[in-house]
Protein backbone atom coordinates (compact mmCIF):
# COMPACT_ATOMS: atom_id res chain seq x y z
CA UNK A 1 0.00 0.00 0.00
CA UNK A 2 1.45 3.60 -0.73
CA UNK A 3 2.03 6.39 2.02
CA UNK A 4 0.93 9.31 1.22
CA UNK A 5 4.08 10.96 0.15
CA UNK A 6 4.97 7.67 -1.97
CA UNK A 7 1.96 8.95 -3.90
CA UNK A 8 2.37 12.15 -4.43
CA UNK A 9 5.83 10.87 -5.35
CA UNK A 10 4.70 8.77 -7.86
CA UNK A 11 1.74 10.46 -9.58
CA UNK A 12 2.09 13.71 -8.77
CA UNK A 13 5.37 15.48 -8.90
CA UNK A 14 6.56 15.97 -12.21
CA UNK A 15 9.52 14.23 -13.72
CA UNK A 16 12.99 16.27 -13.02
CA UNK A 17 13.02 17.44 -16.67
CA UNK A 18 9.50 18.84 -16.11
CA UNK A 19 10.00 20.04 -13.17
CA UNK A 20 12.92 22.24 -14.02
CA UNK A 21 10.55 23.50 -17.18
CA UNK A 22 7.80 25.05 -14.34
CA UNK A 23 10.02 26.48 -12.06
CA UNK A 24 11.79 27.99 -14.65
CA UNK A 25 8.14 30.35 -15.36
CA UNK A 26 8.75 33.36 -13.09
CA UNK A 27 5.69 33.36 -11.97
CA UNK A 28 6.17 30.14 -9.94
CA UNK A 29 8.93 30.56 -6.88
CA UNK A 30 8.23 27.37 -5.24
CA UNK A 31 5.96 24.13 -6.05
CA UNK A 32 5.40 20.73 -4.56
CA UNK A 33 6.85 19.42 -1.62
CA UNK A 34 7.57 22.47 1.03
CA UNK A 35 4.45 23.15 3.64
CA UNK A 36 3.51 26.15 0.70
CA UNK A 37 3.68 26.96 -2.78
CA UNK A 38 4.85 30.42 -3.42
CA UNK A 39 3.55 32.25 -6.61
CA UNK A 40 4.64 35.38 -8.13
CA UNK A 41 2.31 37.16 -10.92
CA UNK A 42 3.55 39.18 -13.38
CA UNK A 43 4.23 42.17 -12.77
CA UNK A 44 1.56 44.26 -12.53
CA UNK A 45 -1.42 41.54 -12.71
CA UNK A 46 -4.21 40.49 -10.45
CA UNK A 47 -4.74 37.27 -8.86
CA UNK A 48 -7.17 35.51 -9.87
CA UNK A 49 -8.32 32.46 -7.74
CA UNK A 50 -11.56 29.69 -7.63
CA UNK A 51 -12.05 26.13 -5.88
CA UNK A 52 -13.96 23.67 -6.76
CA UNK A 53 -15.24 20.63 -5.46
CA UNK A 54 -16.23 16.93 -7.20
CA UNK A 55 -18.02 14.65 -5.50
CA UNK A 56 -18.23 11.16 -6.46
CA UNK A 57 -21.75 10.26 -7.31
CA UNK A 58 -22.95 14.02 -7.01
CA UNK A 59 -20.70 15.42 -9.36
CA UNK A 60 -19.35 11.97 -11.63
CA UNK A 61 -20.31 8.41 -11.78
CA UNK A 62 -18.54 6.17 -9.45
CA UNK A 63 -17.01 4.22 -12.11
CA UNK A 64 -16.23 6.89 -14.01
CA UNK A 65 -12.77 6.31 -16.09
CA UNK A 66 -10.09 8.21 -14.58
CA UNK A 67 -7.89 9.60 -17.55
CA UNK A 68 -11.69 11.35 -18.26
CA UNK A 69 -11.91 12.34 -14.63
CA UNK A 70 -8.62 13.45 -13.94
CA UNK A 71 -9.24 15.87 -17.57
CA UNK A 72 -12.17 16.94 -16.08
CA UNK A 73 -11.68 17.98 -12.38
CA UNK A 74 -9.56 20.37 -14.35
CA UNK A 75 -11.39 21.61 -17.09
CA UNK A 76 -13.84 22.63 -14.94
CA UNK A 77 -11.54 24.64 -12.78
CA UNK A 78 -9.84 26.42 -16.15
CA UNK A 79 -13.26 27.13 -17.26
CA UNK A 80 -14.04 29.76 -14.36
CA UNK A 81 -10.87 31.48 -14.91
CA UNK A 82 -11.62 31.61 -18.73
CA UNK A 83 -14.80 33.04 -17.61
CA UNK A 84 -12.66 36.28 -15.88
CA UNK A 85 -10.97 36.24 -18.94
CA UNK A 86 -7.52 34.93 -16.37
CA UNK A 87 -4.56 33.14 -18.06
CA UNK A 88 -3.58 30.11 -15.97
CA UNK A 89 -1.16 30.13 -13.83
CA UNK A 90 -0.68 27.21 -11.22
CA UNK A 91 -3.50 25.21 -8.82
CA UNK A 92 -3.51 22.67 -6.04
CA UNK A 93 -4.89 19.24 -5.30
CA UNK A 94 -6.49 18.32 -2.45
CA UNK A 95 -7.53 14.07 -3.58
CA UNK A 96 -9.95 11.93 -1.05
CA UNK A 97 -9.43 8.59 -2.00
CA UNK A 98 -10.93 5.06 -0.78
CA UNK A 99 -7.79 3.31 -1.77
CA UNK A 100 -4.43 4.23 -3.43
CA UNK A 101 -4.49 1.60 -6.18
CA UNK A 102 -1.80 2.29 -8.99
CA UNK A 103 -4.42 1.28 -12.00
CA UNK A 104 -6.77 4.39 -10.92
CA UNK A 105 -4.46 7.19 -10.20
CA UNK A 106 -2.07 6.49 -13.27
CA UNK A 107 -4.49 6.97 -15.85
CA UNK A 108 -6.20 9.84 -13.45
CA UNK A 109 -2.66 11.95 -12.92
CA UNK A 110 -2.54 11.51 -16.97
CA UNK A 111 -5.73 13.16 -17.76
CA UNK A 112 -5.26 15.69 -15.55
CA UNK A 113 -1.54 16.68 -15.83
CA UNK A 114 -1.92 16.75 -20.01
CA UNK A 115 -4.67 19.56 -19.70
CA UNK A 116 -2.52 21.15 -17.32
CA UNK A 117 -0.03 20.99 -19.30
CA UNK A 118 -1.92 22.21 -22.70
CA UNK A 119 -2.25 25.17 -20.77
CA UNK A 120 1.00 25.81 -18.73
CA UNK A 121 -0.93 25.28 -15.30
CA UNK A 122 1.77 24.06 -13.08
CA UNK A 123 0.62 21.43 -9.72
CA UNK A 124 2.13 23.03 -6.90
CA UNK A 125 0.49 21.18 -4.23
CA UNK A 126 -2.13 20.05 -2.44
CA UNK A 127 -3.70 17.30 0.12
CA UNK A 128 -3.69 13.14 -0.04
CA UNK A 129 -6.05 11.52 2.55
CA UNK A 130 -7.90 8.35 2.91
CA UNK A 131 -11.86 8.84 2.80
CA UNK A 132 -14.92 8.77 0.12
CA UNK A 133 -13.64 10.12 -3.48
CA UNK A 134 -13.78 13.68 -3.27
CA UNK A 135 -11.71 15.88 -5.96
CA UNK A 136 -11.47 19.57 -4.82
CA UNK A 137 -8.82 21.55 -7.02
CA UNK A 138 -8.05 25.48 -6.05
CA UNK A 139 -6.55 27.61 -9.10
CA UNK A 140 -4.74 30.47 -9.79
CA UNK A 141 -4.60 32.84 -12.95
CA UNK A 142 -3.48 36.19 -13.49
CA UNK A 143 -5.12 39.17 -15.35
CA UNK A 144 -4.67 43.09 -15.36
CA UNK A 145 -6.19 45.13 -13.61
CA UNK A 146 -9.76 46.49 -14.63
CA UNK A 147 -9.82 43.45 -17.24
CA UNK A 148 -12.07 41.45 -15.20
CA UNK A 149 -14.96 39.67 -17.13
CA UNK A 150 -17.29 40.10 -14.03
CA UNK A 151 -20.81 38.84 -13.45
CA UNK A 152 -21.84 42.23 -12.28
CA UNK A 153 -21.56 44.17 -15.63
CA UNK A 154 -24.27 43.43 -18.01
CA UNK A 155 -26.19 46.77 -19.58
CA UNK A 156 -28.81 47.48 -20.72
CA UNK A 157 -28.77 47.20 -24.64
CA UNK A 158 -25.74 44.88 -24.41
CA UNK A 159 -26.19 41.36 -26.90
CA UNK A 160 -26.40 38.13 -25.05
CA UNK A 161 -23.93 35.12 -26.69
CA UNK A 162 -22.78 32.25 -25.82
CA UNK A 163 -19.43 30.00 -27.51
CA UNK A 164 -19.65 26.65 -28.57
CA UNK A 165 -22.95 24.59 -28.52
CA UNK A 166 -25.41 23.58 -25.54
CA UNK A 167 -27.20 20.17 -24.37
CA UNK A 168 -25.06 17.29 -25.92
CA UNK A 169 -23.55 16.34 -22.23
CA UNK A 170 -27.24 17.02 -20.48
CA UNK A 171 -28.45 14.48 -23.67
CA UNK A 172 -25.74 11.89 -22.47
CA UNK A 173 -26.55 12.04 -19.24
CA UNK A 174 -30.36 11.37 -19.89
CA UNK A 175 -28.71 8.03 -21.77
CA UNK A 176 -27.61 6.82 -18.85
CA UNK A 177 -30.14 7.56 -16.77
CA UNK A 178 -32.70 6.12 -19.33
CA UNK A 179 -34.79 9.12 -19.20
CA UNK A 180 -37.84 9.79 -21.64
CA UNK A 181 -36.93 6.39 -23.84
CA UNK A 182 -40.39 7.01 -25.58
CA UNK A 183 -38.95 10.98 -26.86
CA UNK A 184 -35.18 10.16 -27.13
CA UNK A 185 -33.52 8.55 -29.71
CA UNK A 186 -30.15 7.99 -29.98
CA UNK A 187 -27.53 4.97 -31.14
CA UNK A 188 -24.83 3.57 -28.75
CA UNK A 189 -22.10 5.51 -31.54
CA UNK A 190 -24.15 8.99 -30.74
CA UNK A 191 -24.21 8.59 -26.79
CA UNK A 192 -20.56 8.06 -26.99
CA UNK A 193 -20.42 10.94 -28.88
CA UNK A 194 -22.26 13.15 -26.74
CA UNK A 195 -20.78 11.74 -23.50
CA UNK A 196 -17.67 13.23 -24.73
CA UNK A 197 -18.53 16.41 -23.57
CA UNK A 198 -20.28 15.38 -20.35
CA UNK A 199 -16.73 13.62 -19.58
CA UNK A 200 -14.30 15.78 -21.55
CA UNK A 201 -15.28 19.66 -21.73
CA UNK A 202 -13.17 21.70 -23.31
CA UNK A 203 -12.11 25.13 -20.93
CA UNK A 204 -12.69 28.52 -23.63
CA UNK A 205 -9.19 29.93 -22.14
CA UNK A 206 -8.65 31.27 -25.66
CA UNK A 207 -11.78 32.61 -25.58
CA UNK A 208 -12.07 34.38 -22.28
CA UNK A 209 -8.61 36.34 -23.04
CA UNK A 210 -10.03 37.34 -26.30
CA UNK A 211 -12.92 39.34 -25.00
CA UNK A 212 -11.02 40.88 -22.71
CA UNK A 213 -12.07 44.62 -23.49
CA UNK A 214 -14.87 43.31 -25.98
CA UNK A 215 -17.27 41.69 -23.24
CA UNK A 216 -18.91 43.17 -20.29
CA UNK A 217 -20.26 40.08 -18.33
CA UNK A 218 -19.32 36.74 -18.39
CA UNK A 219 -19.58 33.63 -16.64
CA UNK A 220 -19.25 29.74 -17.91
CA UNK A 221 -22.43 27.29 -17.95
CA UNK A 222 -21.86 24.67 -15.69
CA UNK A 223 -25.56 24.08 -14.13
CA UNK A 224 -27.47 25.19 -17.18
CA UNK A 225 -28.00 28.04 -19.48
CA UNK A 226 -30.87 29.89 -17.54
CA UNK A 227 -29.83 29.88 -14.06
CA UNK A 228 -26.67 30.28 -15.07
CA UNK A 229 -27.52 33.82 -16.45
CA UNK A 230 -29.59 34.14 -13.93
CA UNK A 231 -26.91 35.08 -11.86
CA UNK A 232 -25.50 37.84 -14.43
CA UNK A 233 -29.23 39.43 -14.62
CA UNK A 234 -29.87 39.52 -10.60
CA UNK A 235 -25.96 40.96 -10.28
CA UNK A 236 -26.19 43.52 -13.09
CA UNK A 237 -29.87 44.29 -11.61
CA UNK A 238 -30.88 43.45 -15.17
CA UNK A 239 -33.05 41.39 -17.28
CA UNK A 240 -32.93 39.47 -20.82
CA UNK A 241 -35.21 38.17 -23.40
CA UNK A 242 -33.48 34.83 -25.25
CA UNK A 243 -34.20 33.58 -28.71
CA UNK A 244 -35.38 30.13 -27.34
CA UNK A 245 -34.27 28.58 -31.26
CA UNK A 246 -31.62 30.45 -31.88
CA UNK A 247 -29.85 28.51 -28.72
CA UNK A 248 -26.75 26.30 -30.12
CA UNK A 249 -27.84 22.51 -29.76
CA UNK A 250 -24.69 20.38 -29.82
CA UNK A 251 -24.61 18.05 -32.52
CA UNK A 252 -26.26 14.75 -31.26
CA UNK A 253 -28.70 16.60 -29.68
CA UNK A 254 -29.67 19.27 -32.52
CA UNK A 255 -31.27 15.70 -34.16
CA UNK A 256 -33.85 14.80 -31.21
CA UNK A 257 -37.35 16.22 -30.74
CA UNK A 258 -37.98 20.12 -30.63
CA UNK A 259 -38.99 20.14 -26.24
CA UNK A 260 -35.95 17.76 -25.84
CA UNK A 261 -33.82 20.24 -28.07
CA UNK A 262 -34.73 23.40 -26.51
CA UNK A 263 -35.16 21.83 -22.76
CA UNK A 264 -31.64 20.33 -22.99
CA UNK A 265 -29.83 23.66 -24.38
CA UNK A 266 -31.56 26.03 -21.67
CA UNK A 267 -31.02 24.08 -18.62
CA UNK A 268 -28.65 21.48 -19.47
CA UNK A 269 -25.49 21.22 -17.16
CA UNK A 270 -22.03 20.17 -17.68
CA UNK A 271 -21.73 22.35 -21.18
CA UNK A 272 -19.14 24.48 -19.49
CA UNK A 273 -19.59 26.96 -22.51
CA UNK A 274 -19.29 30.88 -22.00
CA UNK A 275 -22.39 33.19 -21.97
CA UNK A 276 -21.07 36.52 -21.91
CA UNK A 277 -22.94 39.88 -23.04
CA UNK A 278 -21.42 42.74 -24.80
CA UNK A 279 -22.70 45.85 -26.50
CA UNK A 280 -24.28 45.54 -29.87
CA UNK A 281 -21.67 48.06 -31.41
CA UNK A 282 -19.43 45.55 -30.48
CA UNK A 283 -20.46 42.34 -32.91
CA UNK A 284 -18.13 42.32 -35.42
CA UNK A 285 -15.18 42.68 -32.53
CA UNK A 286 -16.76 39.44 -31.03
CA UNK A 287 -17.08 37.53 -34.04
CA UNK A 288 -13.44 38.23 -34.19
CA UNK A 289 -12.61 37.12 -30.91
CA UNK A 290 -14.39 33.89 -32.25
CA UNK A 291 -12.36 33.42 -35.09
CA UNK A 292 -9.19 34.13 -33.44
CA UNK A 293 -9.18 31.94 -30.85
CA UNK A 294 -11.24 28.93 -32.78
CA UNK A 295 -14.59 28.85 -31.02
CA UNK A 296 -17.87 29.68 -32.61
CA UNK A 297 -20.27 31.94 -30.81
CA UNK A 298 -23.97 32.67 -31.43
CA UNK A 299 -25.66 35.81 -30.87
CA UNK A 300 -28.67 34.37 -28.32
CA UNK A 301 -30.91 37.50 -26.74
CA UNK A 302 -30.22 41.12 -25.77
CA UNK A 303 -30.05 42.46 -21.96
CA UNK A 304 -33.43 44.49 -21.10
CA UNK A 305 -34.37 47.10 -18.36
CA UNK A 306 -37.04 44.88 -17.18
CA UNK A 307 -36.38 42.05 -14.63
CA UNK A 308 -36.68 38.79 -15.30
CA UNK A 309 -35.73 36.27 -17.97
CA UNK A 310 -38.66 35.95 -20.95
CA UNK A 311 -38.27 33.40 -23.27
CA UNK A 312 -38.87 34.10 -27.20
CA UNK A 313 -39.88 31.73 -30.31
CA UNK A 314 -38.40 32.08 -33.72
CA UNK A 315 -41.14 34.27 -34.23
CA UNK A 316 -40.67 36.35 -31.40
CA UNK A 317 -43.75 35.04 -29.30
CA UNK A 318 -43.11 34.32 -25.63
CA UNK A 319 -42.77 30.56 -24.78
CA UNK A 320 -43.74 29.36 -21.17
CA UNK A 321 -41.51 26.79 -20.06
CA UNK A 322 -41.03 25.59 -15.99
CA UNK A 323 -37.35 24.94 -15.98
CA UNK A 324 -35.06 23.78 -13.73
CA UNK A 325 -31.29 24.18 -13.58
CA UNK A 326 -29.09 21.66 -11.41
CA UNK A 327 -28.60 23.01 -7.80
CA UNK A 328 -25.74 20.84 -5.43
CA UNK A 329 -28.26 20.66 -2.83
CA UNK A 330 -31.75 20.13 -4.10
CA UNK A 331 -30.98 18.52 -7.29
CA UNK A 332 -31.51 14.69 -6.90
Amino acid sequence: MLSEFDLIKHYFARPAATAAAALADPRIALGIGDDCALLNPSPGMQLAVSSDMLVSGRHFFADADPFMLGHKCLAVNLSDLAAMGAKPLAFTLALSLPEAKAEWLAPFSAGLLALADRYQCALIGGDTTKGPLNICITIFGEIPPGLALRRDAARVGDDIWVSGTLGDARLALAGYWKEHPDVIRMEAREHVQAAQRMHQPSPRIELGLALRGIAHATLDISDGLAGDLGHILERSGVGASLQLDALPAGPILSTQAPDIRRRYTLSGGDDYELCFTAPAENRAAVIAAGAASGTPVTRIGSIEQAAGLRLLDAAGQPVDMHIHSFDHFTTA
